[in-house]
């Protein structure tokens, strides 16, 4: 986007840019070719003057007036000025491709601006008459019309040739002084384009960050208002739209929780009709319904907490909590002489809340103390999967493993069923939990010990 917009202004800057100096160039240009002309013609008719005035004492005195005249205009980078006297004798350097129409023209009286076809370099030449002139002829004057034909034509012309480099002269600095101003605009344009660029793009991105906040659960993101006035709407319309479904999601939240706390009443009804069973039989199974019952319950109150729990809040440190629970049931193993082997040597953070991570452990571990022969041994181990996408929870023994050699393992895990007369839902809690970290579980048998083996893979969470 903010590529988009640099080059959609710097071609608006441009095509501008272009309407306004390309004018300007040829202002510049025409300005210059006045200016030359300007020079030459007052140049001209500056010679003219003092020419009318030599010619007149006649003789050659006048002539040599002339040319020391001619000499001091003739100098480095200056016009070309020459007189054609009436008997065709020219003074000073003859400029080359002046028409003999166009030496005519200016005899007849008529001063004007010569563009000769065929001149060198191109150029133009400025052809002024010199009126009242005499002595134009070699000899002393005896007459007004020595100076003039019969029909009081002047008879010598002064010429001042203009070369291209002299019409031109300083044209190329200056068109360069309007290319470089062209460039600093347009540079000017694309900083202040990169400026707005970047604060809609900024603003944009905040938004997106937002949204992406709040699709992974964090109800509580809010945007902050930036950027122009259409972005700081969107915004205050996406924190609206937060709050609304932090709201919709508390109030099912706090509903699931009521319902399930409402439950334990009939429930523990229900546990006191059948201790008061005669049958004990009866009385056993009925307390095993409703002991499933109750962690059931159980299971929804966590599901609900755990539902409108902050994403910060669902992370903890596998390896430590490994470490804590397996402390604590050591006392146990340690009535059942069983060794407790934890290696945890590094912290892995997961996507799970301690709350459900403890639920799982204990539920494992548990599962060894209750369905193993005392003595089994008990490992837990803790290592990095994935290239560090996982953090891998490995609880193995050395007892007689899962039926038929692990190869009945999967049916074992399913949910309500059960190897050893249990409600089943202690492997389906870890499976639930794993697969909600985005991992998931495997059961077997262990490699190294011959027994169970239960590998947890729990996806693995960045610091905050």
């Amino acid at each position: 986007m903010r590529r988009q917009l640099l080059a959609l202004i710097g071609t608006t800057t441009a095509v501008v840019l272009a309407v306004l100096l390309v004018p300007l160039a040829l202002l510049v240009r025409s300005h210059a070719e006045d200016r030359a002309m300007t020079d030459a013609t007052e140049r001209a008719q500056s010679v003219a003057a003092v020419v009318g005035g030599s010619l007149g004492r006649g003789g050659r005195s006048g002539r040599e007036v002339v040319a020391g005249v001619l000499d001091g205009l003739n100098g480095e980078e200056q016009p070309r000025t020459s007189v054609v006297l009436a008997d065709d004798t020219v003074l000073g350097p003859r400029p080359v491709g002046v028409s003999d129409d166009a030496l005519a023209l200016a005899r007849h009286g008529r001063a004007f601006t010569y563009a000769p076809g065929q001149a060198r370099g191109g150029g133009r030449v400025v052809l002024v008459p010199v009126l009242g002139a005499q002595g134009g002829g070699t000899g002393a004057a005896s007459g007004p019309g020595k100076g003039a034909d019969a029909e009081g034509r002047s008879a010598t012309v002064v010429q001042v040739a203009v070369g291209e480099d002299r019409l031109h002269a300083g044209v190329l600095p200056s068109w360069l002084a309007v290319f470089g101003l062209g460039v600093a605009l347009m540079l000017l344009g694309l900083a202040f384009a990169d400026r707005l660029a970047a604060r809609i793009v900024r603003a944009t991105r905040q938004l997106a960050a937002v949204s992406d906040r709040l699709a992974a659960g964090e109800l509580t993101a809010r945007a902050e208002p930036a950027g122009p006035r259409e972005l700081r709407q969107l915004a205050g319309r996406l924190n609206e739209l937060g709050e609304r479904i932090d709201g919709l999601v508390t109030a099912e939240r706090e509903r699931g929780a009521d319902l399930a706390h409402r439950l334990r009443t009939p429930v523990a009804a229900l546990r006191l009709d059948a201790e008061g069973l005669r049958d004990t039989d009866e009385a056993a199974r009925i307390g095993d319904s409703v002991a499933a019952l109750e962690r059931s319950v159980d299971s929804v109150i966590r599901t609900a907490r755990r539902a409108g729990a902050a994403p910060g809040s669902r992370r903890c440190d596998l390896a430590e909590l490994v470490r804590e629970r397996a402390a604590f049931w050591v006392p146990l193993a340690e009535d059942q002489s069983r060794a407790v082997t934890v290696l945890a040597p590094h912290p892995a953070l997961v996507r799970v809340s301690a709350e459900d991570l403890t639920a799982v452990l204990d539920t494992l571990i548990g599962n060894v103390l209750d369905h193993t022969p005392e003595g089994t041994g008990l490992w837990l181990t803790v290592s990095a999967g994935g290239d560090g996408a996982f953090g891998v929870l490995t609880v193995e023994d050395d007892g007689p493993g899962f039926a038929d050699g692990g190869e009945g393992a999967a049916g074992v895990g399913a949910r309500g069923t059960s190897g050893a007369g249990s409600t089943g839902l202690g492997l389906d809690i870890a499976r639930t939990t794993a697969e909600d970290s985005g991992g998931g579980v495997t059961l077997g048998t262990s490699p190294d010990h011959g027994g169970a083996s239960v590998t947890c893979r729990f996806g693995a969470a960045t610091r905050p």
